[in-house]
């Protein structure tokens, strides 16, 4: 299956404050979640945002925040985003098959979220270096469960050019800054 630009839609799940500081390797976490923002945008790729229990857990990271002209979030309690009704209402506008899944934690509401859109006919891509857990061994059972479910598995820079389909024009060449 070929990731189409015109066909993808990305959604950043839970990237909040109490959660992100217990995360495994929360800085390189931080380093290619903010790459891929930056090549999804150059993309035109359209980004829904989710915070689980904003009481508890707090915002989203400031970094992330930034990254937005106009910051907007999903509030949600369910582990998956697909039992929160705005949630599927706003990816519903959508109508494209392809989500492209980043953010934490990987165990939880990214594997939930994987199998329920699935389960939904929908075609979740997972990237890999773009999600985390506070334990690697919960995020590596959390990625051989969603391989076996059937979902796509990538890297941000793999998925970046495979968005960006050929090098020469200017997309790649923004593109290329963002992974280099």
């Amino acid at each position: 299956m070929r990731i189409l630009t015109q066909e993808s839609v990305a959604v950043l799940i839970d990237m909040q404050d109490r959660l992100f500081l217990h995360m495994h390797e929360k800085d390189m976490l931080l380093t290619n979640c903010l790459k891929l923002i930056d090549g999804l945008k150059i993309l035109d790729i359209p980004m829904l945002i989710t915070q689980q229990y904003s009481a508890g857990l707090g915002p989203t990271i400031t970094p992330l925040i930034e990254k937005f002209t106009e910051f907007k979030y999903i509030e949600k309690n369910c582990f998956s985003c697909c039992d929160e009704p705005a949630f599927m209402d706003s990816l519903g506008q959508f109508k494209k098959p392809v989500t492209l899944l980043f953010g934490i934690e990987s165990h939880v509401c990214i594997l939930q979220t994987c199998i329920d859109l699935l389960d939904k006919g929908l075609f979740p891509v997972v990237i890999e270096d773009c999600i985390s857990s506070r334990n690697v061994a919960d995020k590596n059972i959390a990625i051989a469960r969603m391989r076996q479910e059937g979902a796509r598995i990538t890297s941000c820079e793999s998925l970046l050019l495979e968005l960006t389909r050929r090098a020469g024009n200017e997309r790649f060449k923004s593109i290329s800054r963002i992974i280099k």
